[in-house]
C-alpha cells in the first residue's frame, strides 16, 4: 500500500527561523550547520529541513524547531547536542 501524496515522507522536520531577528544572530550559520550535520550522518532521505518567517519568540532566538518542538538560543556549536537529543 502506498502513502498518500500529502504525507510527510520524512521521519522529521527541523524548521529554522529565517526572520529579521533570528537571520541577524546568525540563524544562516545555524542552517549550515544543519545542513553538514544532515550531511554527515547520511539523514538526507529522513530529515526535512525548511525555513521559515518570524516564529514570533524572537528575543529568544535563534530559533528552530524539531519535530515541532521550539528550540531557542541556537548556535551552530550547539546544532549536533541538539539534535542527537532530539532525533535518536
Amino acid at each position: 500500500m502506498t502513502a498518500p501524496a500529502h504525507e510527510n515522507k520524512h521521519e522529521h522536520t527541523i524548521v529554522v527561523c529565517m526572520g529579521s531577528a533570528c537571520f541577524s544572530r546568525g540563524n544562516t550559520s545555524t542552517i549550515a550547520a544543519v545542513q553538514e550535520y544532515v550531511k554527515s550522518r547520511g539523514l538526507e532521505d529522513s530529515l526535512e529541513v525548511t525555513g521559515t518567517l518570524c516564529q514570533g519568540k524572537c528575543r529568544e532566538g535563534p530559533n528552530i524547531s524539531v519535530d515541532g518542538e521550539r528550540v531557542s538560543g541556537v548556535a551552530p556549536a550547539t546544532i549536533s547536542v541538539i539534535l542527537d537529543e532530539r532525533l535518536i
